[in-house]
């Protein structure tokens, strides 16, 4: 998809240039989306080696995605609902990530109608940021 950044807009050159910027960001990201999620999860796996959770694991640094997939279980949140909860009573220890956890969102809740917890850290606050960001180019 080319972006043409010349269009004309009711909101003038400027917006004009971000809308074709982001989108160009779009098409970056999913033009080549295996190795974006292969870089990404690298990227994960390698800045939280050390965790907890990853060493029970035995992935010994190993960040690519066969490793990952032939040592790390498919897993459910029940799973790691004692480790959640441990972060949630205050241990700020490295138990599922080597960044502290910045704040816990909340799911809508379940079909029990009980909410999950989900930690997240300052990192992923930037990628929800940046997501809304791209919505009205797109929408546009």
């Amino acid at each position: 998809m080319a972006v043409d950044s010349a269009i004309s807009s009711p909101l003038g050159p400027p917006a004009c240039e971000k809308v074709a910027k982001s989108l160009r960001f779009i098409e970056e990201m999913t033009r080549n989306a295996d190795s974006v999620q292969e870089r990404v999860l690298s990227d994960i796996l390698t800045q939280n080696s050390q965790t907890e959770y990853l060493r029970r694991f035995k992935l010994n640094g190993a960040s690519d995605r066969d490793s990952f997939k032939s040592k790390l279980p498919v897993i459910t949140y029940e799973d790691l609902q004692p480790e959640i909860q441990r972060i949630a009573n205050g241990d700020r220890s490295a138990i599922l990530s080597a960044h502290p956890i910045s704040e816990f969102l909340t799911s809508s809740g379940t079909s029990a109608g009980e909410r999950k917890l989900m930690p997240t850290i300052k990192e992923e606050l930037d990628r929800r940021q940046l997501l809304y960001s791209l919505l009205m180019p797109v929408m546009n």
